[in-house]
Formats: C-alpha cells, structure tokens, sequence
C-alpha cells in the first residue's frame, strides 16, 4: 500500500516537473556562460557513451575540447558513437574502451589499461544502466540490471579514484540517476532474492542507491580533492526507455525530453566551478534538488547506507 502511495507522489512530481515542457521553461533561467567554459587537456571518461544521454554527454564535453573517452560494451555500436562525434566536433582526441559494466573482471581490466597509461581523469560520468523486466542473472551470479546500475558503478568509480585524485582538485564523479528513485528507499533486497522480480522497482532502488553512494563518496573522500554528485535527467526519449518502457514512451510521446535536453546537467555539472556545487548533492536541470519527496518516507534509509557499502565491496570483490 505504501509502495502505491510513493508511486503516485513521484508519477504526480514528475508530471510537473521532469517533461520537456519543464525543461522549456526552466531553461529560460540558464547562463550561456554557464556552458562556454572550455575542457581542453581534461580527460574524461563516460560509462555507456554510445547512445542516449551517454552520447548525448561524450559530444557535449568532446564539442568543448575535452579528451573523451568512450565506455561502451559493443564495439560496433562503440566505433558507430566514436566515428561520429569525432566527425561532428572535429575533436580527434575521443577514444573508445570495450567495457562491460556488468561485469567486475571487464571493469578491473579496463581500470588497469587506464592506470597504465599514468594520465589523471578529471571527470568520471557513471552513466551506463538497464532496466530489465525479467530478472537475468549475470556469469558472476549477479541480478543484471543491479550488476550495472549498483556494483558496477560502485566497483568503477571506487578503483578509478587514484586516477581521480592526481586531478584533483578540479577532480569530479557525476553518477546518472532516475527522477524513479523518488519512489523507492534502500533496500537489503539488493536483488530480488527475497521478493518477487519487479523491473521498475528493482531499477528504482538502485537509481537511490546511486544518490546514497554519492552521499557517502563525498563523506569518506571528500579531503582529497574529488566532488561526487548525482543528478537525473527527467523523462527523456532514449533507446533504454523505447526497449525497457514502451507503454510509458507512447503515453509522453512528445512530452518526452530529447537527450541533448536531458544530458544538460551532466555537462553543466562537468564545467561548473566546484565551488558553485555541493559535493554530495543530487542535482536537477541546473539546480539542487531534493533527494526525498514530501510524505514518501524514504530519506532514513540513506543511514543504512554504511553498511550496504561493505556489501558492495564483497559482492565487486574489489577488496580481495
């Protein structure tokens, strides 16, 4: 009943605030300025960059300069996102690495190929994710959709942050979120195992769980010069929501935002002076946000969120 009760604040918020016609009219309020800033020498690493907001995100840092580095799991979709940016920017330093975020022993690879390299990484965007409507199980023994949107953001930005902290201190994490998890607290059920699979729901929690972390990667890393935030684009039209949401696509139709409109706050969020953000917020077409929604009850779960972490580390195995 309660569960009800948080869906329908959130569909009712949303509605009102996560449309294009929203972000229509809070854009009349943005700087130009804000988005002038010039990235060259910043190296940038993008999770899942080969379509939607991802790529949406790799061409807006790659169009300022920046050096990109695309995360994609296919290579020919992979090489398909990196050919093209190159060609509308002009800038020849966007690179493709072959990763699957699902997977702790791809992202462990993909972190020591990086390493070797001995370059800082100014920028993190955690933006790979899936929603799956029927639960699948991973080669690690892993519920897919947790083993990218949970551990294998946690495992990637956690075994990234030595390269972080040599940019520091303009170093940042910015994790994609979902306007979604405004219906879910955290839960110990990481994966399901203990309830009956539900896609949305499962999506939900972890989406809050990336809000949590962000709060806690802020807490425990602050002082060393990374600001970590997180941030949810609205409802955009994006291949994920055609594959994963259809009904919910036909009914938005046009009210749906594009996915240059809803990668607008990460690039805003990678440009911004970190002295104009908080580190540990969670942020929203140019602003901060609330992490909790009126009446919902879901804001005394983040003080579980220790706890989950050392959960996190034994499931990525990233501690052995």
């Amino acid at each position: 009943m309660f569960q009800a009760w948080r869906t329908a604040l959130f569909g009712i918020y949303g509605f009102r605030n996560f449309t294009r016609q929203s972000f229509v009219e809070h854009s009349k309020k943005y700087k130009e300025e804000d988005m002038l800033i010039p990235m060259e020498g910043k190296n940038c690493v993008v999770t899942g960059a080969n379509s939607g907001i991802g790529y949406a995100t790799a061409a807006g840092l790659a169009s300022r300069g920046a050096n990109v580095h695309l995360v994609c799991r296919n290579r020919e979709r992979g090489e398909a996102a990196l050919a093209k940016i190159k060609s509308s920017t002009g800038n020849p330093n966007v690179f493709l690495e072959i990763c699957d975020v699902s997977s702790m022993s791809d992202i462990k690879s993909f972190v020591s190929r990086v390493s070797s390299r001995g370059e800082p990484v100014h920028v993190l965007v955690n933006n790979a994710g899936i929603l799956n409507n029927e639960r699948v199980v991973t080669p690690e023994g892993l519920e897919a959709s947790f083993a990218v949107n949970g551990v294998g953001t946690f495992a990637l930005t956690e075994l990234m942050l030595p390269l972080l902290k040599k940019a520091a201190p303009d170093a940042r994490v910015i994790t994609i979120s979902s306007g979604g998890m405004y219906s879910a607290p955290l839960y110990n059920d990481f994966q399901f195992d203990e309830r009956n699979f539900d896609g949305s729901r499962q999506y939900a929690q972890d989406k809050r769980l990336q809000v949590a972390l962000t709060e806690w990667w802020s807490e425990v890393h602050g002082k060393d010069g990374v600001g970590f935030y997180s941030m949810h684009p609205g409802w955009a039209d994006t291949p994920g929501v055609a594959t994963s949401l259809p009904g919910f696509r036909q009914r938005l139709g046009d009210n749906l935002r594009t996915s240059e409109e809803g990668a607008d706050t990460v690039v805003w969020l990678c440009l911004q002076p970190k002295d104009k953000l908080t580190s540990g917020g969670f942020y929203f077409d140019r602003a901060e946000a609330p992490k909790h929604l009126h009446l919902a009850a879901t804001a005394g779960s983040h003080a579980h969120i220790s706890t989950l972490t050392r959960r996190l580390l034994s499931l990525s195995t990233i501690s052995s």
